[in-house]
């Protein structure tokens, strides 16, 4: 008897895991950062999965900014490549190149922090259909910072 009980748990347990398996597709759709002041819509790109920032809280520099003219757009100011300082916010592909490898885990990609103007390796795990939680690091991941992000409009 403990043997089936213990065999019947397994099974369910099991089921369970195998329902909340991503997909690659899965991640695709519209996201709000961590700190919400950006939603970033995650598409493929040929084979891969990137991201471009489609949003934000605040889309133009404020009164009195010394980071640009007040009104205007925000710019990638903190871009360490001249000839893009002056590149919009709004639209700036800021992942690219993730791999779905299974596991609700997406890899191999990078992603761009316009916030310091610094680009590093990624990696994302699908925790449940609206929560995706976003590592960038230098060399591995233990060298990095996770950022939580959820979907726009849940799923």
């Amino acid at each position: 008897m403990k043997k089936r009980i213990l065999i019947l748990i397994i099974v369910v347990l099991c089921s369970a895991l195998v329902s909340y398996a991503a997909s690659g597709d899965d991640i695709l759709g519209i996201w709000n950062n961590e700190e919400k002041d950006a939603k970033i819509e995650i598409f493929r790109c040929n084979e891969k999965y990137c991201g471009k920032v489609i949003s934000l809280k605040e889309p133009n520099y404020p009164a009195g900014s010394k980071e640009g003219i007040p009104g205007k757009p925000r710019l990638d100011n903190n871009n360490p490549d001249s000839t893009k300082k002056l590149s919009p916010i709004i639209g700036l592909m800021i992942m690219n190149d993730f791999i779905f490898a299974g596991d609700n885990v997406w890899k191999g990609g990078t992603v761009y922090d316009p916030k310091v103007g610094k680009t590093y390796r990624g990696k994302m795990t699908l925790v449940s259909m609206n929560t995706l939680v976003l590592r960038g690091f230098v060399g591995i991941p233990l060298f990095g910072r996770s950022a939580t992000w959820t979907r726009v409009n849940g799923k």
